[in-house]
C-alpha cells in the first residue's frame, strides 16, 4: 500500500495479547517494537519464549515509563481490567491506542479525560472487539442498510465455556459452580453492561430510535441436575451450570435493541434443559424490518474444549480485529474514534499470497 510501517507496542500478554502479538508480526504494515508485561516472572523475558515460539530478539518490560518513553506509533492496551490513567499516559505521549476494553462509543458518558489525552498528544483512541465489538455494532450496522423500517436488532453470543481459558475468571467472577443466590450477585451483569450498553447507544443513534434512558438488564441461570465436569472441578448438582445475561434498549418500554450473552458448561444436566439449538456454538446478528435478515457466525468456537484452552478462536478473532483496525486508526482524526468514524476496516493476505 506504500504506507511506512507503523510501530506497535502490545500491552499485557494474556490470551488476547499473545493472539495479537501473532497477528502484529504477520501484519504486512505493522513492526512489533515493544511488550508490557504486569508479572515479574515476565519482565526481561524474550516475547517469543513467552509465546512458546522460537524467540523474537524483544524481551517483555514491566516498566511503564519505559513503554510510554518508547518510540511508537500505536499500543494495543489490552490488560484483564482497564486502568484509566495508563490510556491517558499513552494517549499524551503522542501514541494512538487500540483495545478491546471500552471506549466503544462514548454517546453521553464522561470521557473528557481521555479525550483532553487525546488533544494533547495528538492521539487516537479505538476501542472495537467482537461482544462488544464486531457482534454488537460493526455487523449490525453494515446489514442494517439493506433494511427500511428496522424495529429490533438483536446480537447473541451462543459458547461453552468449558473453553475458556480463565478458570479464575469463571469461577470468582462469573460465579460458576455457586449457588444460584449467590451467582445472582454476580458483577458480570455490571461489568459487561458498561461495554455493550455503549453499543446498544451506538446502534440506537445511528438507526435513530428514540432510547429509554434506562437499559433493562436481566440474568438467568440454570443448575445442574448431575455432577458436570469442567475446568473449575466438577459443578454439584444445584449448582450453578449455565447463564443467559441480556441488555436491553428499550422505546417507550418496548424492546429494540437486544444484546445477549448464552454461556454454558455444556448442554447437559440442565435445569431448566437450556440448549443452544441445532446450530451448536455460534454467534448471531439479526435485523427485524424490510427485509429481515439473520447472519449466524461459526468458527471463532473451538473444536473441543482440550482445543480452545490451548488457543481459543473467539480471543484470536477479538485480537485481530483491534490489529486489523492498527492502520486506520492511526490515520484517523485526533480523538475518541468509533466504526461510526473510520473507514471500513478490513484483514490482509496471507504474507505467500500478497
Amino acid at each position: 500500500m506504500g504506507h511506512r510501517v507503523i510501530r506497535v507496542i502490545q500491552w499485557a500478554t494474556g490470551g488476547v495479547g499473545r493472539a495479537a502479538i501473532e497477528a502484529i508480526r504477520s501484519h504486512p504494515e505493522l513492526e512489533l517494537v515493544g511488550v508490557y508485561v504486569h508479572s515479574d516472572a515476565k519482565a526481561g523475558v524474550d516475547v517469543g519464549t513467552l509465546l512458546g515460539t522460537e524467540p523474537f530478539g524483544l524481551a517483555a518490560t514491566n516498566d511503564a515509563d519505559a513503554i510510554v518513553a518508547l518510540e511508537a506509533d500505536c499500543v494495543l492496551y489490552a490488560p484483564m481490567m482497564a486502568h484509566e490513567p495508563d490510556v491517558i499516559r499513552l494517549l499524551e505521549s503522542g501514541k494512538n491506542v487500540v483495545t478491546p476494553l471500552n471506549w466503544f462509543y462514548p454517546g453521553t458518558r464522561d470521557v473528557s479525560a481521555v479525550a483532553a489525552a487525546c488533544e494533547r498528544g495528538g492521539s487516537t483512541l479505538h476501542g472495537t472487539g467482537i461482544h462488544p465489538g464486531g457482534i454488537t455494532e460493526r455487523f449490525p450496522l453494515m446489514v442494517s442498510a439493506l433494511s427500511r423500517e428496522i424495529r429490533h436488532v438483536r446480537a447473541e453470543e451462543f459458547s461453552d465455556i468449558r473453553s475458556y481459558g480463565a478458570p479464575n475468571i469463571v469461577e470468582h467472577v462469573m460465579l460458576f459452580g455457586k449457588t444460584p443466590e449467590e451467582a445472582a450477585k454476580s458483577p458480570m451483569l455490571q461489568v459487561l453492561g458498561y461495554g455493550f450498553e455503549q453499543s446498544i447507544d451506538m446502534l440506537g443513534d445511528a438507526l435513530g430510535f428514540a432510547l429509554d434512558p434506562e437499559k433493562r438488564r436481566s440474568h438467568e441461570v440454570a443448575v445442574a441436575t448431575a455432577p458436570i465436569d469442567s475446568p473449575i472441578g466438577a459443578i454439584a448438582p444445584g449448582r450453578v451450570a449455565a447463564q443467559r445475561f441480556c441488555w436491553e434498549g428499550t422505546v417507550r418500554g418496548e424492546p429494540v435493541i437486544s444484546v445477549r450473552t448464552n454461556w454454558f458448561m455444556g448442554q447437559e444436566h440442565l435445569e431448566p434443559a437450556w440448549s443452544f439449538g441445532p446450530e451448536g456454538e455460534r454467534f448471531e446478528v439479526e435485523v427485524s424490518g424490510d427485509p429481515p435478515a439473520r447472519l449466524s457466525f461459526h468458527g471463532w468456537h473451538p473444536a473441543s474444549i482440550e482445543a480452545g484452552l490451548e488457543r481459543n478462536p473467539g480471543i484470536v478473532a477479538t485480537a485481530v480485529h483491534c490489529v486489523s483496525a492498527i492502520p486506520f486508526v492511526c490515520r484517523a482524526e485526533t480523538g475518541i474514534r468509533t466504526y461510526l468514524d473510520l473507514p471500513l476496516v478490513h484483514g490482509r493476505a496471507a504474507p505467500e499470497w500478497s
